[in-house]
């Protein structure tokens, strides 16, 4: 049977539960809650009080601070501490304060906007803090330091396609939220029980009265509301912090881009009357109830449960120490004489209280076999060096073994670079055929469009070339000239018939069209007079002038 005592740390109280796992029993020892002045004498007492003097001890984180970074998933584990290391580092220069000052550990999960991608929860803490704290349990077995955002998951049943915010309302509010059995965020707001019992203590000077005021504080449903506040005058100190967690809460939900199906209520200030029915009235359709611990029912019945409920943070941390939960977000570094077993640290206290009366034995070799005759020096010196050669093989064979493993994973680490490279040559030969494609397209579109505009063009000088001629003859033509037709054959070619009484007049008309490029390549032929009317007939041919 494992036993771990869970310490929850706050500015004034401390909660402790000392839970017991026997296989999947969970039973809960000693639980309780002390409001102090002093830690250490509140710790020295909770410690006498459970009878944890060797019991494995976990404790909250304080002032942790969460970042979240997003990665690609094909990259290797090697290369994503890198990047989560260089993103903290840039918030860091950011703000103008030193990484080394700050311990760190982060979690994965899927991302659930790109499945391409997985997003870091990165969870750092002042080094200082984490000194402060282990030295105040300085002699204790303590065993885990973790975040509690991380952690109050541990109370909860987790079930397929349920997602769950979980409000813990200590002195500060941490919620955490859980989307298909897996934390994906955890937020911290300023509000919290700190506020409440600060203004409750500065009317009746202790924390443990205003505690109990708490737990005596009842929320009337809406049709009761105006007479809360006359039975009760404390209300006016514990609605407005309540009032501006609810409506975070219900930012939160209102901005989740995925849909949220329970909200669990925990902390110090969920042991005010009906809060679940405060919250259900402002969250509506979203179902909102006190977060019991999953394994609450199987406990004994002789205890309230809302008691339990009271230390649901400590007993979260418990769960911890115990190994339930999310690892590699314990902030405890682990020494080596964490890493000793009790059997192993028994057995060597026991060996080294009978090494105290053998002493000059246990440093005695004496070589002597029963085999009838005395072993002669020699036969002493052949053993020894048999001994000799049998280490040196048990130590090649180690070594041998050493590097065998390492040559292999050295392999597998090669597999895993080729098969990345592999997965990236393909997405970049993929981009290129897409790219030759559109390249291709591309051509094809600028060639057609070549082609129309040349069309075009050649359309409207084509269009503006027969009135220039037009207008160009009419110009040269010298008196006595008769234009019979102009006729665009094909092309560019043009052929005029034209006539006149005079060979002079159609040689002149002929030389103009030809001396002012009216036409290219002008030719003409030598005309025939009809007899009858007695004017010379000739055809001239010729091409446009278009470029």
């Amino acid at each position: 049977m494992s036993t771990c005592l869970g310490l929850y740390i706050e500015n004034n109280v401390i909660k402790y539960a000392k839970v017991s796992k026997d296989n999947d029993n969970i039973k809960i020892d000693s639980f309780g809650i002390k409001f102090f002045d002093k830690l250490n004498d509140a710790i020295k007492q909770v410690i006498e009080e459970t009878y944890s003097y060797k019991t494995p001890i976990s404790i909250n984180l304080s002032n942790e601070e969460y970042n979240y970074f997003y990665l690609f998933s094909l990259l290797n584990k090697k290369d994503m501490q890198h990047v989560i290391h260089t993103e903290f580092e840039s918030i860091c220069y950011d703000n103008a304060v030193n990484k080394d000052a700050y311990e760190t550990k982060y979690v994965l999960v899927n991302d659930l906007e790109d499945k391409e991608k997985v997003k870091a929860i990165h969870i750092s803490a002042s080094k200082a803090d984490i000194a402060k704290k282990e030295q105040q349990l300085e002699g204790y077995r303590l065993v885990s330091e973790a975040p509690i955002g991380m952690t109050i998951g541990n109370l909860l049943d987790y079930k397929e396609k349920e997602n769950v915010l979980i409000v813990n309302i200590e002195d500060k509010t941490t919620i955490t939220t859980v989307i298909d059995k897996k934390i994906v965020n955890v937020q911290g707001m300023d509000e919290g029980a700190s506020q409440i019992l600060s203004l409750i203590n500065a009317k009746e000077n202790s924390y443990s009265k205003a505690y109990e005021i708490c737990k005596n504080s009842t929320i009337y449903t809406q049709e009761g509301r105006d007479l809360q506040y006359e039975e009760n005058e404390y209300l006016d100190d514990i609605m407005p912090t309540l009032y501006n967690i609810v409506t975070g809460v219900r930012k939160m939900i209102d901005q989740s881009l995925n849909r949220i199906d329970k909200v669990y209520i925990t902390g110090t200030a969920s042991v005010v009357n009906n809060i679940d029915i405060y919250f259900q009235e402002y969250l509506k359709d979203i179902k909102c109830e006190i977060l019991k611990p999953y394994f609450i029912n199987k406990l004994q019945a002789k205890v309230n449960i809302k008691d339990y409920i009271e230390v649901n943070s400590a007993i979260a941390l418990a769960l911890d120490g115990l190994g339930e939960g999310l690892k590699g977000i314990n902030f405890k570094k682990e020494t080596f004489k964490d890493k000793i077993p009790d059997w192993l640290t028994k057995e060597i206290g026991t060996k080294q209280a009978n090494s105290k009366t053998n002493k000059k034995s246990s440093f005695h070799f004496n070589v002597s076999m029963d085999f009838g005759e005395k072993i002669t020096k020699g036969e002493v010196a052949l053993i020894r060096l048999a001994i000799g050669i049998f280490i040196l093989i048990l130590m090649y064979s180690g070594i041998s073994f050493g590097l065998n493993k390492a040559i292999q994973n050295k392999k597998q680490e090669v597999l895993n670079a080729i098969n990345e490279v592999n997965v990236e040559i393909a997405r970049v030969n993929e981009d290129t055929s897409k790219l030759r494609a559109n390249t291709s397209k591309y051509v094809t579109m600028t060639e057609r469009l070549d082609e129309l505009t040349t069309k075009t063009q050649e359309k409207n000088r084509r269009k503006n070339a027969i009135p220039t001629l037009l207008n160009q003859i009419m110009y040269i033509s010298p008196k006595g000239i008769q234009i019979t037709s102009i006729e665009n054959t094909s092309g560019v070619n043009i052929v005029i018939n034209v006539q006149s009484y005079n060979y002079e007049q159609l040689g002149y008309f002929k030389s103009k069209i030809k001396e002012d490029g009216i036409l290219l390549n002008v030719v003409s032929d030598s005309g025939q007079r009809d007899g009858q009317t007695g004017l010379i007939k000739t055809v001239i041919e010729g091409k446009l002038p278009i470029e």
